[in-house]
Order: C-alpha cells, then structure tokens, then sequence
C-alpha cells in the first residue's frame, strides 16, 4: 500500500485522469483491506489488558463480557482471514467471464445457459455488476455462447475458480427416449487489465470483422453491422462485442478484452516457465474436466480438483456457488504456500 500511496502523490499523477482513477481505486481497495486488520489488531490489545484486569477477579459479569469480546473476535478475525484468499497479483481486477458449449448440440446448448443463469444469480446475490458483450443464441434453445465482464471488489479472485470444463449428466428433455446424456461446456475467465498496464499490439496482426448483432434483444437488437469480431493473428485469439449499440463503441470494448486476453496469456507463459525453472511438474488444469453435475439417477455436484461436493443441486443451478470457489481458493492458497510463492 505505501507504493500505492507514494505514487497517489505523483505531481503528474492527473496527466492520465484514466489511470490516475485507476490508482484511487486500487488505493481505495488496499485501505479497505488493511483498515480491517489495524482495527481487530487494536481490539486485540484493548482485550488483553482486560484479561490482565480479570485474572484473580472474581467478577462473572465480567468474565462474561470478556468471553464474549473474545468469541467476537475470534469471528471477525476468521472473516477477515478469509480476505487473505484474494491476495493473487489480479485477484482485485475485474473478470472477463467466457462460456461457451461444447459438442453435443442443442444438449451442450441448454447446459451452458444452465450455467450462464447460476453465474448471473451468484453475481447477483455478491452485488457484482455484469456487462453482457456477447450472447450467441442456440439452433433450437439455450446459448452458443457467453461473454461478459464481471465488476466488483475482487472479481476476478472469484471468478477464477471456475475456469475449466463442466460436465453434466441427466436424463435430457430433448431425448424422446428419455436416456441419460453427458454434455460439457468450457468456462474461460481472465483479469480485465488495469489502463495503466499497456499491451502493444500491432495493427497489421490484427483482422477487424462486423456482423450482425444478434441476441435477445428483439426489437432493440441492431439491424446493421455494429457487432465487432477482433481477431490476434498471430495467437488466433479472438475477442468480440456486440452488446453496445454504436460499431465503435463495440470496438473499443472488443480491443480491451484482447488486450485482457493477450496479457493473460503472457502471464501464463511466464508463470509456467518460472515453473519449469523451478523444476515443477503441475498438471494443466487450463480446459480440463474441473467439476460434475449429476441430475439422475442421483443429484450431486462434486469439483475434482477440491473434492468439495454437495447434493444440493438446485441450490448450486441458483448460484450459490460460494462453497467451490471458498474450496479452490484455500486449497490454491495452500499450494502456493508449500511452494514458497505466496
């Protein structure tokens, strides 16, 4: 935080308003993180000194206040130990949250909307904002696909922990043989970067499609070529918007998620070859199978890598997904440690 504030006092801080609100935020962000601890930490001290008065006392009002004073403590200090989870580089960044259906058909469809609408309800119940950038409508139901960014204090710590594949079983409705099917989808999140990070990117590797925007929209959806597709030639990354009602304003969104995407995507190369210098071996959990969803013949969801499970499936469907991302975190957190990362 002190590095956030020596630079909050920069003479030229507000040559770039962008990144100068940027820096508040962030700063913002550290003091709402530090205050906490300063607080329970004086509280701490004031609670001693009243142990020292009650030791030899024999006062049951007042060992009961104190046993109270401790429990209180005890509570809030476990609720802020848990904000420790979110101390990953990005973690305070908003996310760009992708999903997208797999093979399977109108099946894998309807299962990413599925998901789709757990993610919008969790987001919802953590007074998260969501700016849609792209909805592609399915063949007969659910969603192709699913883009969005997700704002709000640590966003991205969060959302993190869904990325990867997501597989369902259940009898489907779109069978008439009422057999039981599997379909996947993949969830694809990375941190929004901040305006103060600048990712180089050169026109000539860069193709700019329009299109159609398309959607639930009805009669609000554009008639004319204002959705952008961005495509990174060299990397095949692809990013695109059509949620905004003016081409450029499309554009612009489209160029910040490829520039997300690109940084992240430097990140993890350097990540994974500070890995191999280290001589780590981890497995790629980047698109591999991370949590199941059983319908029939029995109702569980269980995340693979946490064992974390639950039979409350319909509580899961509605967006209490609190207890796997909790899980992923700590399990994370315990990793890094062992490593020595932090």
């Amino acid at each position: 935080m002190k590095d956030l504030e020596a630079r909050s006092n920069a003479p030229n801080l507000w040559d770039n308003s962008t990144a100068a609100q940027d820096l508040m935020r962030r700063l913002a962000q550290a003091r709402d993180f530090v205050t906490p601890f300063e607080t329970i930490e004086a509280r701490g001290v004031d609670l001693l000194e009243m142990i020292d008065l009650v030791q030899g006392e024999d006062d049951p009002i007042l060992i009961a206040d104190v046993e109270r004073e401790v429990a209180a403590l005890r509570e809030e200090y476990s609720a802020l130990e848990r904000t420790l989870l979110f101390s990953g580089e990005y973690d305070a960044n908003n996310a760009i949250l992708s999903v997208n259906a797999g093979a399977g058909g109108t099946e894998a469809q309807d299962w990413t909307q599925m998901l789709v609408r757990a993610y919008l309800r969790w987001a919802q119940s953590h007074k998260f904002d969501v700016e849609v950038l792209e909805e592609s409508l399915g063949d007969e139901a659910g969603l192709k696909g699913f883009q969005a960014i997700v704002s709000g204090p640590n966003a991205y710590g969060h959302v993190k922990a869904e990325s990867g594949v997501h597989r369902l079983v259940r009898i489907s409705p779109f069978n008439s043989a009422g057999k039981r099917m599997t379909s996947f989808c993949s969830v694809d999140v990375v941190p929004e970067i901040s305006e103060d990070i600048k990712i180089e990117i050169n026109p000539k590797d860069i193709r700019i499609d329009t299109y159609l925007s398309g959607g639930a929209g009805g009669q609000n959806v554009q008639k004319n070529e204002t959705a952008i597709r961005i495509t990174h030639l060299p990397t095949g990354i692809v990013a695109q918007c059509q949620n905004e009602r003016s081409q450029g304003r499309n554009r612009d969104v489209a160029m910040r998620v490829l520039e997300s995407r690109l940084f992240e995507k430097q990140w993890r190369e350097q990540q994974e070859e500070m890995a191999r210098i280290r001589g780590e071996i981890k497995s790629n959990e980047w698109g591999s199978q991370i949590r199941s969803y059983v319908f029939q013949p029995y109702q569980m969801v269980k995340d693979h890598r946490t064992d974390h499970e639950t039979s409350d499936v319909a509580g899961v469907m509605n967006g209490d997904l609190d207890g796997f991302i909790i899980a992923y975190l700590e399990q994370f957190a315990g990793e890094n440690a062992a490593l020595g990362t932090g």
